[in-house]
């Protein structure tokens, strides 16, 4: 029995020191996040605490800048840039305020803080993608092609690529198009429903093509969120899908509303779980071998409408807040 005991004792004291540096690697991420439904965004240290919030009304869209100052949304129709040191507004752009846009329809849905210092903003309803200066003065404007105008459905995300061009996402028309700068369409993918009805909702019974986000890869090719359909999809500039992730492919885990998409250095994939309920994460991050890296599940500081994100450092080491990098 003494000789049971004088072994047992060093196996499980080198069981416990596994399981200290299982735990101790664990990986990490800070990050930004907003949620409508409890009208917060807040930056989440890698240690798991609030770092900075903020008050917000609706949301789409959310950038943090070089500067460190986020750029994000006051209400459908406000974007400012705010100070997380104290909260400062350094500059605001009301979109209702353009004489162009009284006693319009109008909601934003996307915007995007440009290398030459303008502020892309998508306006839907008027349907128009517009560069607002510093000084808030008009520096260029585009229309929209949108089959049936809604305020609420033109758009979803909208990114100014490096080219010059315009990726955007057509909630509405369930398809992802790309125009240039005097408004031609160079390129646009109808978002399938292989095959399927759709069905009513927001959370994990529903189903459609209301997509909400595309990042256009190195590769040339596009990743798209396809919102309601559940699922991420790679497609080549000919349109064929050469990679996807659909709504059962992870274990244990349902996509519901997918919405804002980041690609990390690592190649992995953040995705935002809208509206899937307090039984699956809001935020995961997968690998292109379609394994769970990372995820957060938090229903007490946020809510089921967390539509977007953005790591800001994996495991003590920062991601890229601009430049080619920088995707999502």
């Amino acid at each position: 029995m003494l000789f049971f005991r004088r072994s047992i004792i060093p196996a499980m004291c080198a069981i416990a020191f596994v399981l200290q540096s299982l735990q101790a690697a664990e990986p990490a991420r800070r990050f930004i996040a907003a949620d409508s439904s409890r009208g917060r965004v807040a930056i989440i240290g890698e240690d798991g605490k609030t770092e900075w919030d903020y008050k917000i009304g609706p949301l789409h869209d959310l950038h943090v800048l070089p500067n460190g100052h986020v750029l994000l949304q006051t209400s459908w129709t406000d974007v400012a840039e705010v100070n997380p040191a104290n909260n400062e507004i350094v500059w605001r752009y009301d979109a209702k305020s353009r004489p162009e846009n009284k006693d319009k329809a109008l909601e934003i849905h996307a915007f995007q803080r440009l290398a030459n210092g303008t502020t892309m903003v998508a306006e839907s309803g008027p349907g128009n993608v517009v560069e607002i200066g510093a000084d808030l003065k008009l520096v260029h404007s585009m229309s929209l092609q949108v089959t049936q105008p809604d305020a609420h459905r033109d758009t979803r995300l909208v990114r100014k690529l490096a080219s010059g061009t315009y990726l955007v996402c057509h909630e509405g028309d369930g398809l992802v198009r790309e125009y240039d700068p005097s408004g031609k369409t160079v390129w646009e993918y109808a978002v399938p429903l292989f095959d399927r009805k759709p069905a009513g909702g927001h959370g994990v019974e529903a189903f459609g093509n209301q997509c909400f986000s595309a990042v256009r890869l190195p590769s040339g090719n596009t990743l798209i969120g396809t919102g309601n359909g559940h699922s991420i999809l790679e497609v080549t500039p000919a349109g064929q899908i050469i990679w996807s992730l659909h709504q059962n492919d992870l274990p244990g885990i349902q996509l519901a509303w997918v919405t804002s998409l980041q690609v990390l250095p690592s190649g992995n994939i953040l995705i935002n779980n809208c509206h899937a309920g307090p039984t699956n994460p809001q935020l995961i991050e997968v690998s292109r071998m379609k394994r769970v890296v990372w995820s957060f599940t938090d229903f007490d500081r946020f809510g089921d409408s967390l539509t977007n994100s953005q790591i800001l450092s994996v495991d003590g080491h920062a991601v890229p807040l601009s430049g080619e990098k920088l995707l999502r």
